[in-house]
């Protein structure tokens, strides 16, 4: 929402949530717009250090009183500034972790809902074969499998069309860990 439109954008931002107070301020893959300043940002590096300057100072501008609570998520939080994570602003972390057999299961159904589901499908063993993975690895995992199906013509996600999109994803990550670098 920052990106490309500046610190008025945040401002605007910041004075409708002073004035909807109580609330909460969710900024998703902040990353976009708090990378750490002075670093190589390209031909828009103004626009962002003037966002993230801005996001700053409006920060600096709580007061406890004022019923903004300002969240942000990412997964890539080596990038961000460091002035973004001093005491009083996102000085919280939150580690969520992957999400575990059962957690699998329940995210696997929640993108499935809507879908042709096949009866074989056996829930509990795709969870054990998806260990590892993340909310977002298991959703594509879901569609890619819908997908299959349509190309298969099948008229639902089976058992075989989640196993050749698993098999695909394992193997396509294979080959790219196995090719030799060029130095």
């Amino acid at each position: 929402m920052f990106v490309g439109v500046g610190a008025a954008r945040v401002r605007n931002l910041f004075e409708q949530a002073r004035a909807c107070a109580p609330c909460i301020i969710f900024v998703d893959e902040i990353d976009a717009v708090a990378k750490a300043r002075g670093t190589d940002q390209g031909n828009d590096a103004g626009e962002a250090e003037n966002t993230i300057n801005q996001l700053l100072t409006e920060m600096d501008g709580f007061d406890k009183r004022d019923g903004v609570i300002v969240m942000g998520a990412t997964n890539r939080p080596g990038v961000l500034d460091p002035a973004l994570t001093r005491p009083g602003r996102f000085d919280r972390t939150v580690t969520l972790p992957l999400p575990d057999k059962d957690g699998r299961v329940e995210v696997m159904k929640v993108h499935a809902q809507g879908a042709n589901i096949a009866d074989d499908i056996d829930w509990d063993l795709l969870a054990y074969r998806t260990a590892g993975k993340n909310g977002a690895d298991l959703a594509h995992l879901v569609n890619s499998a819908s997908l299959e199906a349509i190309r298969r013509g099948e008229p639902a996600i089976t058992t075989e069309s989640l196993n050749v999109v698993l098999d695909r994803v394992r193997w396509m990550l294979d080959i790219f860990y196995s090719v030799p670098l060029p130095y």
